[in-house]
């Protein structure tokens, strides 16, 4: 923690187990207040109760152990891919209006009417972006892994239900409009209308929708 308070990492691999303290603990310094360090957790393979406690807090991605170092180094690119910290082959941005929000997905913000920041975590806002970008579809948790996690992870990973309950609750606060919905057996849709009003391309140029 003296290292982070004096360096800006990109990204932080930590373990659940420290020989001084929980991994947890740090997990949720690095994930609170305005400076987000991106976290890739690192948990005993059937400790499934600390995933999850670690996705709550605002971890990233996670990673059993034992690991391949492959996976890993696979892990820490996509959660900088997402968080922007990796500009190689940046994908097309937009700006969207839903439920009174605005998302801007080359900035990763999502702002009320007020322009008050909603606050959230990098694994967050690509979910998010990805319901944005498909409104009104009905997507299924595997689906919903491979847009943002990436294809080859565990169908009964829990993750994605975690997000939803994390992102359902964080926007809940700003807006009485009903944005998601749970379909039976098949998984999630955003139902709230989606406006797309501008969209940018590699360069960063914004065009009006």
């Amino acid at each position: 923690m003296q290292r982070l308070a004096q360096e800006s990492p990109d990204l932080v691999v930590l373990d659940v187990l420290l020989p001084d303290g929980s991994g947890l603990e740090v997990c949720r310094e690095l994930t609170t207040g305005s400076q987000h360090v991106p976290v890739v957790l690192l948990t005993a393979l059937k400790e499934e109760v600390d995933r999850i406690i670690g996705l709550e807090i605002g971890a990233d991605d996670y990673l059993g152990k034992p690991f391949n170092p492959r996976e890993l180094v696979a892990r820490i690119k996509a959660v900088l891919r997402r968080v922007g910290a990796q500009p190689d082959d940046p994908p097309s941005t937009a700006i969207y209006a839903f439920a009174g929000l605005r998302a801007d997905t080359a900035l990763h913000t999502v702002t009320t009417p007020n322009a008050a920041l909603v606050e959230l975590t990098g694994a967050e806002f690509e979910l998010l972006r990805v319901f944005l970008e498909r409104p009104g579809r009905v997507l299924s948790r595997v689906q919903l892994m491979d847009l943002t996690h990436g294809r080859g992870q565990d169908t009964l990973d829990r993750s994605i239900d975690v997000l939803m309950s994390r992102l359902r609750r964080k926007l809940a606060e700003q807006t009485a409009e009903p944005l998601f919905k749970t379909v039976r057996n098949a998984g999630y849709q955003m139902v709230a209308p989606v406006t797309e009003l501008a969209r940018g391309d590699a360069t960063g140029l914004r065009h009006d929708a």
